[in-house]
């Protein structure tokens, strides 16, 4: 399968074969003491792709999730491997569109940390990913209410900061909750700041700065109230952005196809703004 950004004939391999590759590559590591800076890269292996180096996705991040799993369950409760084997679950199973059963995993996550007495940088991070679920469950104030948390959080916390990549995604969450909230005008505010924030902390290809691009749009094509020369300037973006993100991440990443969907709606809403008597709201 392959489910990452590879192109032609690379990425494609058994998942049992990833899975292998992970298991190897981080034992090495523990059995090495090879600090925690090689763990944590050893461990993106359970996570995204050796080659192009970006996420993988959908059925195979669930495949891989269950199978951290299952790899770490036998671990003491407080080791690090066994909690972020849980957070790789629960990433998975939203990942495949099981939100129902990330909520409960992610719930029983969170209860977890509090009882061994995680980090807070730990607890962040878990709260971050319920807030996402919660979005995807329609709960959207709960979700707001967290991520406003979670970035805050990240924030104020002296090991982060504005610009650390956590950081950004924290408000890259907190954007697409005010967005989903319908609190456009805050939410074009603060995505407009945290976008040149990303360039400047990860470069103007890399995913998350992307990610901003495409929720920025969305703060105006949601609203009812933007004009057509708004939505002329977000289509014009967009159409930069959707080069950029198939350039990095392939023509059939679901971001990327987010993103043309986007600018689809955006040019459609244009064309009907300019229309005598439509206004954009009626797309």
């Amino acid at each position: 399968m392959r489910m990452c950004a590879c192109r032609g004939t690379a990425g494609f391999a058994h998942v049992s074969c990833l899975v292998e590759q992970a298991k190897i590559l981080y034992d090495e590591a523990e059995e090495n003491n090879l600090g925690d800076k090689a763990m944590n890269e050893r461990w993106l292996r359970w996570v995204n792709c050796s080659l192009c180096e970006q996420d993988y996705y959908g059925v195979v991040r669930c495949a891989l999730g269950w199978a951290c799993w299952k790899t770490y369950l036998g671990r003491p409760k407080t080791a690090w491997c066994r909690r972020t084997a849980m957070t790789e679950l629960g990433n998975g199973l939203d990942a495949a569109n099981h939100y129902e059963d990330a909520l409960s995993v992610m719930e029983a996550e969170m209860s977890m940390l509090r009882r061994v007495g995680a980090s807070e940088i730990d607890l962040l991070v878990a709260q971050n990913n319920l807030g996402c679920t919660y979005q995807r469950l329609g709960r959207l104030e709960d979700a707001l209410q967290m991520k406003r948390d979670v970035y805050s959080g990240h924030s104020r916390h002296r090991d982060l900061g504005p610009l650390h990549q956590n950081t950004l995604k924290a408000a890259l969450n907190l954007s697409t909750a005010l967005v989903n909230a319908g609190d456009y005008a805050e939410a074009r505010a603060f995505t407009r700041d945290q976008t040149e924030l990303a360039r400047r902390a990860l470069g103007a290809d890399h995913p998350v700065t992307l990610d901003f691009q495409w929720g920025y749009s969305r703060a105006f094509t949601l609203d009812k109230g933007v004009s057509a020369e708004q939505l002329g300037e977000v289509a014009t973006a967009l159409e930069k952005t959707l080069e950029v993100s198939q350039r990095v991440r392939g023509r059939e990443h679901p971001q990327t196809c987010n993103i043309r969907n986007e600018l689809t709606i955006a040019k459609t809403k244009e064309a009907i703004a300019r229309t005598p008597g439509e206004c954009p709201g009626d797309a």
